[in-house]
């Protein structure tokens, strides 16, 4: 499954691209000089169910269905993209406003929860306002999957082959989802690490793909949020191209999900449940 398309309808309410050319003055050794520079947007969006808003967070203009849905199962709000009945994008005052429908169910159980306060840029616990509502309990991740250290190379190599936003402007980071053989299926942008992975998410979702039966890689650290998102979606790999913090790796021995750090050419650590990655005979023997 590939998905080539970068921007969701955003530029139809009144905003331009997710990156735009501002100019500059570049400054060296013989002064100033008149340029231009990339430059990524980021707006507000808000998540509002039934007409209540939700969470509050900076993100990039573009995909912001993915994001919706893969926010909204992420953050165990509902289980499955098709509890969510309509999903509208309006253009608010200052933002885009999400607005979804969900069971009463699940509506009354989130209105419970109380969680309406505005993240900062690409915040992974918007709206939490307890310590047990930021650290849930994981979800046990089961999945077979077996992966070949060369496909993790392969889909680590191929990443920044499919970042067009951060290649302008060298500030947005991206998640996706590869096949077990490390080919990239699905590949989002975004501002913040947390939102890249919830538009992956969702795009699986939306497109009724079995997220277990591939893995993640993300260019960004792998913080705790990233793993909690990962087993909620039955992922049963993440790898990232930087270094875990100290409680990602306990919620991903935890929860039986294999985590990869250091994603870099032909090298990487691995920090919880290797057993899913295939090695040479030889390096198995050492």
């Amino acid at each position: 499954m590939t998905d080539n398309s970068p921007l969701g309808p955003v530029p139809g309410l009144g905003y331009g691209p997710p990156v735009r050319a501002q100019r500059i003055l570049r400054l060296g050794d013989e002064g100033f000089e008149p340029d231009e520079a990339a430059i990524a947007e980021e707006v507000p969006v808000a998540f509002a169910y039934g007409g209540r808003t939700h969470a509050v967070m900076m993100a990039t203009p573009a995909d912001l269905e993915d994001l919706a849905v893969g926010f909204t199962i992420s953050e165990s709000i509902v289980a499955r993209a098709s509890d969510i009945t309509s999903l509208d994008i309006v253009r608010h005052s200052r933002g885009i406003e999400v607005q979804m429908t969900i069971p009463a169910e699940d509506a009354e159980r989130l209105a419970e929860r109380a969680r309406a306060l505005s993240g900062r840029t690409g915040c992974g616990l918007c709206g939490v306002e307890a310590i047990d509502d930021a650290v849930r309990p994981v979800r046990p991740v089961d999945a077979r999957l077996r992966v070949d250290a060369e496909a993790l190379w392969r889909a680590g190599a191929a990443l920044a082959g499919h970042q067009p936003l951060n290649l302008e402007t060298r500030t947005v980071h991206a998640a996706a989802w590869a096949t077990p053989d490390g080919a990239l299926g699905i590949v989002r942008e975004d501002i913040g690490r947390h939102n890249a992975l919830d538009k992956v998410i969702g795009a699986l979702a939306r497109a009724g793909t079995d997220a277990s039966q591939g893995f993640l890689v993300v260019t960004s650290r792998a913080s705790f949020e990233l793993v909690q998102k990962a087993t909620v979606a039955g992922v049963p790999l993440l790898a990232a191209v930087s270094r875990p913090t100290g409680l990602a790796v306990r919620l991903a021995e935890a929860a039986g999900l294999t985590l990869v750090s250091l994603l870099r050419g032909r090298t990487a650590q691995v920090h919880a449940h290797p057993e899913r990655i295939s090695v040479p005979l030889t390096q198995e023997a050492r």
